[in-house]
């Protein structure tokens, strides 16, 4: 039976079951690593059925504060979000002191920074991404793929699209590692001053290849980030098409309120 609360409802028994276990993680009492108590050892514990117990774990799961491995069971997860701080991560400073946006905001994060580099070379431009490049969709423009870990743990997927016009005489943009500020040092020092960054966000469940990408439990949630570098004469030089573990990102946004 549920219990009662206000206007005479009651909430069921899987929930009060599952914000119990979301309350041991968060106050300590099951630490990062551990693992939750097994679907059997629950039953025992609230005297329910096991389908109570499953439908409290799809709960307990879509906190974020677990993931489970398939024949092992749900363990706490030992990685605390990063905040995103997006009027500070792209300033200048931060490229001329020698470090890309991710590498910024993880050494804020006290966190260990590291990018694999999955692809580096020619694509032919997806009509969504060709629209924001301003170019037709299907033209030649340059791609780099890459898998960002924090902590040794997989936490982003990213993807840039870069007009060939603008790239071709920029060889550092072809290389895995383009040097001190990353991507955006390098189209600056080639003349391309940006003024700002537009993204858009979108928050889904993982398909099957992105949960396997990112290590998450099947259908867990992501965010999915568009982000358009836009230089002071309004071209758009870049367009970022990235996909992001939802519990490890806090984003921060600072809205000026004048005119």
């Amino acid at each position: 039976m549920g219990t009662a609360v206000g206007g005479g409802k009651s909430v069921p028994r899987y929930v009060q079951i599952a914000d119990e276990i979301v309350q041991q993680i968060r106050a300590g009492v099951l630490k990062p690593g551990d693992m939750v108590p097994s679907e059997s050892e629950l039953v025992d514990r609230y005297g329910v059925a096991g389908g109570t117990i499953r439908k409290a774990m799809v709960e307990v799961r879509a906190s974020g504060l677990v993931e489970t491995r398939h024949g092992k069971g749900s363990l706490v997860k030992a990685r605390p979000p990063v905040r995103h701080r997006s009027s500070d991560r792209f300033r200048r400073s931060h490229r001329k002191g020698g470090k890309a946006a991710y590498l910024a905001e993880s050494e804020q994060a006290g966190a260990t920074a590291k990018v694999s580099v999955l692809f580096i070379g020619p694509a032919d431009a997806p009509g969504d991404v060709a629209e924001r490049l301003g170019v037709d969709a299907g033209d030649k423009v340059l791609a780099r793929r890459r898998l960002y870990f924090r902590n040794g743990t997989p936490v982003e997927t990213a993807t840039s699209y870069l007009p060939w016009d603008v790239v071709k005489d920029i060889p550092e943009l072809f290389s895995e590692n383009p040097g001190p500020g990353g991507i955006y040092a390098r189209l600056e020092d080639d003349g391309h001053v940006f003024a700002e960054f537009v993204e858009t966000l979108q928050a889904r469940p993982a398909s099957k290849s992105e949960s396997s990408e990112l290590a998450l439990s099947p259908g867990a949630p992501v965010v999915h980030l568009i982000r358009d570098a836009v230089t002071e004469e309004g071209r758009v030089v870049e367009v970022c098409d990235t996909l992001m573990a939802a519990d490890q990102f806090v984003f921060s946004y600072r809205i000026p309120a004048a005119d």
